[in-house]
């Protein structure tokens, strides 16, 4: 399961110039899904203002960031729509990233990982919440499947170490990544064989076909 932020926190705003170089989050999608507009997106861009901003809500909770995002509209093709998710997260407000957090689910293992490690999970997002108040939050875009159980395990492990000012600027990174990984979900299932085209743009739910990312 892949369910996704650096966002500003209490620290000093950082110029783009400034900001750490990543991979973008299209690059381990096929080549057909990068840097086209797929009817997905095509959709999104004439949808109205309220149903884009509803389908965005269910990649990141904060109404904010959907409504920066929606506003920018259109985008010619996925790494440009990627790019605006992504310097919107960067404007978050503590108080609107704590939101945006409370509304993510625990990052679950695969069913069919070993019975210790699910314990192992779950004890660890006890006292991850105790600690930090809000639920552990982890991309795993481009990480092989067979590697998500230690990815999770290890990543948790790891992050409980962490002041909660440290933290903070962790799980806004990680709801960064998950947001945009979603998005860039929903427009890889727009080109995949079978996929539905020439649904109406008027409304949001033939967009929000949302897959987890994480």
């Amino acid at each position: 399961m892949v369910a996704i932020f650096r966002v500003r926190t209490t620290r000093a705003p950082e110029s783009s110039a400034s900001r750490p170089e990543e991979p973008p989050l299209s690059s381990h999608l096929p080549a057909q899904v990068r840097g086209i507009s797929g009817p997905w997106l095509v959709r999104f861009n004439a949808c109205p203002a309220e149903a884009a901003e509803e389908l965005l809500r269910h990649c990141c909770a904060s109404p904010r960031w959907a409504h920066r995002v929606a506003a920018h509209r259109p985008y010619p093709d996925l790494d440009a729509l990627l790019a605006a998710a992504s310097e919107a997260s960067y404007d978050l407000s503590p108080q609107e990233l704590a939101g945006a957090l409370a509304a993510e689910d625990p990052s679950d293992l695969d069913h069919r990982a070993p019975y210790a490690a699910q314990l192992a999970l779950h004890a660890a997002h006890a006292e991850y919440e105790r600690l930090f108040g809000h639920a552990f939050v982890i991309c795993l875009a481009g990480v092989p499947p067979q590697e998500h159980t230690d990815a999770v395990l290890s990543g948790i492990q790891s992050r409980l170490g962490n002041s909660p000012e440290e933290e903070r600027a962790v799980a806004a990174d990680e709801l960064r990544r998950l947001a945009g990984a979603r998005l860039a979900r929903l427009v890889e299932l727009s080109v995949a064989p079978g996929a539905e085209k020439g649904a109406d743009p008027s409304g949001a739910p033939e967009l929000v076909r949302f897959a987890p990312v994480g």
